[in-house]
């Protein structure tokens, strides 16, 4: 036990952890050279493509007799509940900041954690070797926020390989050997698991205490299952197969099981036969709440969409989905994310490994709608809404955010956070840095609040946030008319003080991507039976008068009183074409 060591590396995105990763397995020796490429942790195409890590990677690594085992943990806010229950799994956190852009939002979030799980943390200055390295400056911060002292941070350059000897025998004298919780009864935390087509669920685990053998019958707590653990061993970061695995080693276990649903993150396996009295603290189970609409563009495509999101949802347990009927796009699923990073990735990976052709509705998150008998149902889009008569109120979720910024650019950030219905809690400083703490509703910053905030800070500002609650706001249904027809796809809920300018921004640019009839067409936003917005696509003019050769008047208006008795039948029966441009315009603000 005490020559082992568990430790992970945090850091915001595109700070170079999976490039410090690369380089101690090379040190290590535990990858030959010739098996080297960047990245290596990073199997997907997705996550070298974009340079970060989606789905987290142990590896056991060897360095002076010690036994060092590394968790990459994923960066982004969308996978903050993964990455607390990785940090769980360790003793030692090892915490990289750029050295060109200093401390950022996920930095800041993911040192909480740490401080949280009382981890030791071990701080490192990354990329030291490039030409626009302020040490100095990052150091000065990085001392600010965990009250270390300069000798104890190192400075390394995950290109290069410089200073990361220094890291691996930090993590060997600083962090502590493993803990133990000396019950007698077998326990280990999942931290992670995937779906494996030619074997079931693979569990990525950390033995807490006690050992589990080959072939045990294996319980999850949480999930009531039972299991057999045909395969157990480490990552070295190929599977190798072992007798055990024994407290404190960090490992895999592959199971019989069918769906991750069965093995989430953060349960704890215990033995079937002499099952433990409680299980591990911190389980919680990880709710999607960004909600949007994926339809295929030919609707031959449907089954395969349902089968792909199948498969997908064996390996993502935070995934649900549902049907959902559309007059206008047809059949399609209404598809529940953690956040727009992880609705980006399934999107893409459906378009990519699947070769699906999709439209995906406006991203819209759930609202509690709490009516007069008390009753409180949950609904995922506006269209969902009861009737507003046997409502009493309708909440909506509010998030906890934090963004941290250059001191010169707080006032442009504060007037984003206004008109997003947000305000401010805290500022504070760090350094050369502004941290301000804010709250704001989930639904305003689902479109484009990140896009936003770059532009209002060139770039520099980086976001975090999570979920705090559901509050009861002044929240109506807007629906938008086509022709006098209703678009149910088109729905939103909005506040009652925002919901005018929703109105009139959605039926200006509707009025950009429907195309023109021989009829005019009626574009408008209404709440309930009122009409707060109004747009009018001109109808295309034929002169059916050109074929009169003479100049006789009331020719010409029999002709033109014809035509006009023409576009108004036209107009009752006409079927207006609607491209599916037309329900992503929420997503494209300018």
């Amino acid at each position: 036990m005490e020559k082992i060591r568990n430790f992970c590396i945090i850091a915001h995105i595109d700070h170079g952890k999976s490039t410090i990763a690369d380089r101690m397995m090379e040190l290590t020796g535990t990858v030959e050279k010739r098996e080297m490429k960047a990245q290596l942790l990073d199997s997907m195409e997705l996550e070298r493509e974009k340079g970060i890590t989606i789905k987290l990677t142990p590896v056991t690594m060897q360095w002076n007799g010690y036994v060092l085992n590394l968790i990459d943990t994923p960066g982004h806010v969308d996978f903050s509940y993964e990455v607390s229950r990785s940090l769980q799994a360790v003793e030692t956190a090892v915490l990289v900041v750029d050295a060109t852009q200093g401390i950022q939002a996920q930095t800041l979030a993911n040192v909480y954690l740490a401080l949280e799980q009382d981890l030791t943390i071990i701080p490192v200055i990354n990329k030291v070797d490039l030409p626009a390295a302020d040490v100095e400056g990052v150091a000065a911060q990085i001392m600010n926020l965990l009250g270390c002292s300069r000798e104890e941070i190192i400075e390394a350059s995950g290109k290069t390989g410089f200073g990361v000897d220094k890291i691996l025998d930090a993590v060997v004298e600083r962090g502590p050997e493993p803990r133990t919780l000396n019950t007698g009864m077998t326990r280990a935390l999942i931290f992670d698991s995937y779906f494996d087509d030619y074997r079931g669920v693979v569990l990525y685990v950390r033995i807490f205490e006690g050992e589990i053998r080959k072939n045990a019958e294996i319980l999850m707590m949480a999930a009531g299952v039972k299991g057999l653990a045909l395969e157990v061993g480490v990552l070295t970061p190929k599977m190798t197969s072992r007798e055990s695995l024994k407290t404190g080693e960090i490992g895999y276990i592959v199971t019989n099981l069918k769906t991750t649903r069965e093995a989430k993150v953060g349960d704890t396996v215990t033995l079937a036969k002499e099952p433990a009295l409680e299980a591990l603290p911190g389980y919680k189970n990880v709710l999607p709440f960004v909600y949007a609409g994926f339809f295929p563009v030919s609707n031959d495509q449907y089954k395969e969409l349902k089968e792909a999101i199948e498969k997908l949802s064996l390996s993502d347990s935070a995934l649900r989905y549902e049907p959902e009927n559309s007059p206008v796009l047809g059949f399609g699923l209404r598809i529940g994310f953690l956040g727009l990073l992880h609705m980006d990735i399934i999107r893409e990976r459906l378009e990519r490994e699947f070769g699906l052709d999709l439209i995906v509705t406006n991203p819209s998150t759930n609202y509690e709608v709490v009516m007069n008998n008390g009753e409180i149902r949950e609904i995922k889009s506006a269209s969902d809404l009861p009737d507003p008569s046997e409502i009493r109120e309708i909440r909506e979720p509010w998030v906890k955010g934090e963004i941290i910024l250059p001191k010169s650019m707080i006032g442009n950030v504060l007037n984003l956070i206004n008109e997003k219905r947000g305000h401010q809690t805290n500022l504070s400083y760090i350094e050369d840095r502004a941290v301000i703490d804010f709250e704001a509703p989930m639904a305003n910053l689902l479109t484009d609040f990140y896009d936003q905030l770059k532009s209002a800070t060139s770039g520099y500002a980086s976001f975090n946030y999570e979920l705090d609650g559901y509050r009861a706001e002044d929240l109506v249904r807007v629906d938008f008319l086509v022709g006098g027809h209703k678009m149910d796809a088109l729905s939103v809920m909005a506040h009652r003080s925002e919901a005018d300018g929703i109105g009139r921004e959605v039926t200006k640019k509707l009025k950009e991507v429907i195309p023109r009839q021989n009829y005019e067409v009626a574009l408008q936003a209404a709440i309930g039976a009122r009409i707060i917005a109004r747009e009018t696509i001109g109808a295309y003019r034929k002169d059916v008068t050109v074929k009169i050769h003479t100049g006789d008047r009331d020719r010409k208006a029999k002709l033109l009183e014809k035509q006009k008795r023409g576009k108004a039948r036209m107009k009752r029966f006409g079927k207006i074409d609607i491209p599916s441009e037309a329900f992503t315009v929420m997503l494209k603000r300018d």
